[in-house]
């Protein structure tokens, strides 16, 4: 579907005066799929009635198709909405949108080649499409830019809720959960992956208290080895579990669904001193008992 930009800025334009920026690009975009479908009925009319071939019925269908996702785009991309306020569906369904912009003009260029080819059309002909593609891909391209940053926000945000229901637990006057005199042990999924773990953990813990993990051992020590226990992947961190530097670290242990172990006191075979143990409990050396 074509129009005179003269006649369709005229048409527009008393709507876009009265409005904010983002509100006109969107008035202008949901225009444009008024127009298109009723060019689609009207198409639809005369080729049923054998006025025209049935190509131009698929090509007003794409126009309509076009039209939607420029709509999207409107939405999400060409309007001032701040991009807090975006979800991360909705910049899913933008770069989808701009993608098949794309896609749809890569066809276009396609089929008017063929033209082309069998001299039926101009070759200069294929300029304006060609002009109409680099924009789109520059739109698809400052659509992923956009996805990215809202991805990020929204990992930024749910980071941030973490912290707060840590911060809400922590609040507690005191916290009571141990298995065993001197111990507490939390499963949870079984696994610890330090070089995933650690970072947020020291970040985290860092923002809290405003210095860095207390961390008294990181993987294998000569302790661990003379207890003849197999520290490997594991981290001890030296805190109080009861003090309120080890109850945030339980918690956010907890939170993260991380397991380890909490020492209140030195117990025989086990720990020297008050800590907690992050990640599985250690194993026996050589399958020593």
């Amino acid at each position: 579907m074509w129009q005179s930009p003269v006649i369709f800025l005229l048409i527009l334009a008393p709507l876009a005066w009265s409005q904010s920026p983002s509100e006109a690009v969107q008035s202008i975009a949901d225009k444009r799929i008024e127009l298109a479908r009723q060019d689609l009925q009207r198409i639809n009319d005369l080729v049923n009635g054998g006025a025209l071939p049935r190509i131009r019925l698929e090509q007003a269908q794409q126009d309509v198709a076009d039209a939607e996702d420029d709509a999207i785009l409107a939405h999400t991309l060409y309007g001032d909405l701040p991009t807090q306020n975006l979800t991360e569906q909705m910049a899913d369904a933008m770069v989808a949108a701009a993608q098949r912009r794309v896609e749809r003009q890569q066809l276009k260029i396609q089929q008017l080649l063929k033209l082309v080819d069998g001299g039926i059309a101009a070759r200069v002909s294929i300029e304006p499409l060609q002009e109409e593609l680099k924009m789109r891909e520059l739109n698809l391209s400052l659509a992923h830019s956009r996805a990215k940053l809202i991805s990020d926000l929204a990992s930024l945000a749910r980071f941030e809720k973490s912290m707060q229901q840590i911060e809400d637990a922590t609040r507690l006057e005191s916290y009571r959960d141990y298995v065993g005199p001197g111990m507490e042990h939390f499963e949870g999924n079984g696994a610890f992956l330090e070089g995933r773990d650690m970072l947020k953990l020291e970040a985290a813990f860092e923002k809290k208290f405003d210095h860095s993990l207390p961390i008294s051992a990181d993987g294998e020590t000569a302790v661990h080895r003379a207890l003849g226990l197999d520290h490997r992947g594991r981290v001890d961190v030296a805190v109080n579990p009861e003090g309120q530097e080890g109850v945030w670290l339980r918690y956010y242990l907890k939170l993260h669904d991380i397991p380890f172990y909490a020492f209140t006191r030195a117990i025989p075979g086990k720990a020297t001193a008050a800590h907690i143990h992050i990640g599985p409990g250690s194993t026996r050396l050589h399958n020593a008992d």
